[in-house]
């Protein structure tokens, strides 16, 4: 997206806490290189799918309430239990709202997401542990549903086809229309754009219906990567991201790192801008790879415990 990567630029040209080391994204676009044929597909055992406009409901509530699930200091990791398999995270949450839709629950009911109340999402995602930030899960599930409603007759497939098939127009139509999508910060007098969910959620449509009907954008290849805490975990494990020494300092000991502050801008847009470079070195190796499939690769090798030796940023907000 031509917004996302013109604003960051001037982080990254600007910047006094993050930098990027060139000889490590050679080295990590080798790596990535031998694992092409090994490109996670889209994972429809954890995913809700059904071929209808309900599929697209279920990935519009996902992506709204997709963010933040590390613990508050002092409590456990959120967790559920699904066809016996504990999980938490992302899939944690995708498979919670599956069982909600195969329970029969109306998530499809664009009234009912206007005026959830809190017990209602309490039960949806009921499991073990604490999942912070559920007064904003809430607000943003709200907005949604009266979104749909006000603007598209209550029908995420309107909002779909009104795009005529442009993902990047998608994600400018939720960044500007939704508050719980307006993923954008300001450093040194300038806006710098990030839209994580709201591109997000066009990459999951395309791979959830395999490129086809609603998935089936001209332009999926220009979505960037998705600023989040995982990716930026990897890329300095591998030593792509550099810190400056009172950042390391933050981070390891980790203390909360405020959101829209110098340092989390910066984590954020390196964290673009090195996919986008892994993507030039990919790219001159004969391998042309979109930026989503790379942020794809780099987050499922930080689903592993070798990269996870270096803590991730925490920063509470509701955009990651």
């Amino acid at each position: 997206m031509k917004q996302v990567i013109e604003s960051i630029r001037y982080v990254v040209e600007n910047a006094r806490h993050v930098s990027i080391n060139t000889q490590s994204i050679k080295t990590l676009a080798a790596h990535i290189a031998k694992e092409i044929p090994n490109i996670p597909g889209w994972d429809y055992t954890y995913h809700y799918f059904n071929e209808t406009e309900k599929t697209l409901f279920y990935l519009f509530v996902l992506d709204t309430i997709n963010f933040c699930f590390w613990p508050p200091p002092g409590h456990e990791r959120w967790t559920i239990t699904y066809h016996g398999k504990e999980l938490s995270g992302y899939y944690g949450l995708a498979a919670a709202l599956k069982r909600a839709f195969e329970k029969g629950h109306p998530l499809h009911e664009v009234e009912r997401l206007a005026s959830m109340k809190m017990q209602e999402l309490q039960e949806i995602l009921s499991g073990n542990g604490q999942l912070q930030l559920m007064e904003k899960r809430l607000e943003a599930i709200r907005e949604l549903g009266n979104y749909l409603l006000a603007k598209w007759q209550g029908s995420p497939a309107l909002l779909v086809d009104a795009c005529k098939g442009s993902a990047v127009q998608l994600a400018l139509t939720l960044g500007r229309d939704l508050t719980s999508f307006a993923d954008f910060s300001t450093y040194k007098g300038r806006k710098v754009y990030f839209y994580k969910r709201a591109q997000i959620l066009a990459a999951d449509i395309h791979a959830s219906f395999a490129g086809k009907k609603w998935g089936e954008f001209h332009d999926i290849e220009q979505l960037t990567a998705f600023a989040d805490y995982k990716l930026p975990q990897v890329l300095r494990h591998v030593g792509v991201l550099q810190y400056d020494s009172e950042l390391t300092r933050k981070v390891d000991g980790k203390e909360l790192i405020p959101h829209g502050s110098p340092e989390e801008v910066e984590i954020r847009a390196h964290t673009i801008w090195a996919v986008e470079l892994l993507r030039d070195e990919l790219r001159r190796m004969g391998n042309d790879i979109p930026a989503f499939e790379i942020d794809c690769i780099l987050w499922h090798m930080g689903q592993k415990d070798t990269y996870r030796k270096k803590p991730y940023h925490m920063t509470p907000t509701i955009f990651y």
